[in-house]
């Protein structure tokens, strides 16, 4: 396979932000993109015209249209574990044997929902959620940010293992209200079959005569979850081509379709879908998921940042980094290209955040002043999402807008103490609403700039591997295993062995 050559990108020329402002009267204009309801704006980071042009030839090289055209066909992109990726089927954009597939797996799930809402379960009022990784931060991140104003049903995620998780999702719930999610794609998850088991320790104890018969199994492995206790009727199957950190669209999105509604969730495939379209059919220097994915690498290979942050000012994406995190470092923090051979530039940065404008009061200082070069991403919703005073939201909004400009600017001052060096880069996504349509484009565009990431540096975005040792020394270490004398002596002093 061809391997990036970053000499094009790291020999740019360089200049200040302030200087390419300067001279560029246009810069908004032609680092700026609208697409389903997003307002992009590229132009507080250091890309030129000339840094697009070179990032498309190394696009081109890396074959990246080849690449999206496979993605979007069906094909085994993943080339590891040789198979499709295939979350794009699941809102209508992909293969036609496979978007066939996910409207029919839709279909079965509006159906369980349809009896549910109908009390067919019997009065259902609490839904617990189990799930792990991506079978947990998507629906949470849904449920989280537009099931607010919804008085349909009370949900809440379970992901940690850690009992006191379980046991404060569970306080304040009747078990003969409660139904049961639990979501794994393979559903042998051991942190999630745990905490199932426990849920249903949790029914029974309240009285429920058949906890099985309140659990809903999400999972691509439907003969499992049968096996395990679940009714084949409530069982809710998706594809195996679609991963799990790629999986809220599919039948993992069910507490967010069930508690949302399910012309909500329809909106939200549709919104993704809009996002899926444009970034199939616009071109590379136009085209949002692509300029995000150039403007990152810019950072990454030319001038060896770290870290990537973003921040959401708007309290309804608190969960909106955490997603990210997964989303953005199990897809590329690879050290080894499409094919095994091992890489010798960086991969993925580490991604964190926060809200805005909490964060200003936390980690701004660093950003400011500190040593490090951190690229920062803003994300705002222009409509409120509350119904106070507009004095909050326009406050929420000033700060947002102020910080990016105070990074750029700086400030010098005799007192070097109050002095910013400035030329600090951001870029910003301003929603014109928090809905479904556009929280749907918005995760689709960060799935798809990851992606473009992964094409550009030669990695394989969609296997996982560096999560399987630890899981399986946790297993060896619960059946008596050898490990060094630290790990060994740690143990000794928990459990008393």
């Amino acid at each position: 396979m061809a391997l990036p050559d970053w000499s094009p990108i790291r020999n740019l020329p360089r200049q200040t932000l302030a200087q390419l402002f300067e001279g560029d009267s246009s810069r908004v204009a032609t680092l700026s993109a609208d697409v389903a309801g997003i307002h992009f704006d590229w132009s507080k980071t250091h890309l030129t015209p000339q840094a697009v042009q070179a990032f498309t030839t190394l696009a081109e090289q890396m074959g990246l249209a080849t690449k999206r055209d496979a993605l979007f066909a069906g094909e085994a992109i993943n080339v590891t574990e040789g198979r499709a990726v295939e979350h794009t089927a699941q809102r209508g954009e992909g293969a036609p044997e496979s978007v066939a597939l996910a409207k029919g797996f839709h279909a079965r799930m509006r159906a369980l929902i349809d009896a549910i809402e109908a009390d067919a379960l019997g009065p259902v009022r609490h839904i617990v959620h189990i799930g792990i990784g991506g079978s947990a931060l998507g629906p949470d991140l849904l449920v989280d940010a537009l099931g607010r104003e919804a008085d349909r049903y009370d949900v809440a995620v379970v992901s940690n293992v850690d009992g006191v998780a379980l046991e404060e999702a569970v306080k304040g719930f009747d078990p003969a209200a409660t139904i049961v999610a639990v979501a794994s794609k393979t559903f042998t998850t051991t942190e999630t079959m745990l905490n199932a088991e426990s849920a249903l320790a949790w029914l029974a104890e309240g009285g429920v005569e058949d906890p099985y018969g309140k659990v809903i199994a999400l999972t691509a492995a439907p003969e499992k979850a049968i096996a395990w206790g679940v009714d084949e009727t409530r069982v809710l199957p998706f594809s195996e081509s679609v991963g799990g950190r790629y999986s809220l669209w599919s039948s993992i999105g069910f507490p967010a379709a069930l508690a949302l509604g399910w012309t909500a969730f329809e909106e939200m495939l549709e919104g993704a879908a809009e996002m899926d379209r444009h970034f199939r059919l616009t071109p590379l220097a136009e085209n949002a998921p692509v300029l995000a994915a150039f403007a990152d690498l810019y950072y990454t290979q030319a001038l060896g940042c770290e870290t990537r942050a973003t921040f959401a000012y708007d309290e309804r994406l608190r969960l909106l980094p955490s997603y990210l995190q997964q989303l953005e470092m199990e897809s590329n923090g690879k050290r080894v290209t499409a094919d095994g051979q091992p890489v010798d530039w960086p991969t993925a940065p580490i991604t964190w955040g926060g809200v805005g404008t909490d964060a200003q009061h936390a980690v701004f200082q660093l950003l400011h002043q500190g040593t490090r070069l951190v690229p920062l991403e803003f994300v705002g919703v222009i409509e409120a999402g509350d119904v106070l005073p507009e004095a909050h939201h326009r406050q929420l909004l000033l700060n947002m807008f102020a910080q990016g400009a105070a990074l750029m600017a700086g400030r010098d001052a005799e007192d070097k103490a109050r002095a910013y060096p400035g030329n600090r880069p951001s870029s910003t996504l301003l929603l014109d609403d928090l809905d479904p349509r556009t929280l749907g484009a918005l995760l689709a565009f960060y799935e798809q700039r990851t992606f473009v990431n992964a094409v550009l540096l030669g990695i394989n975005a969609f296997d996982q591997f560096g999560v399987e040792l630890g899981k399986e020394m946790a297993k060896a270490a619960d059946q008596g295993g050898s490990f060094d004398a630290s790990t060994t002596d740690l143990m000794r002093r928990a459990f008393g062995e």
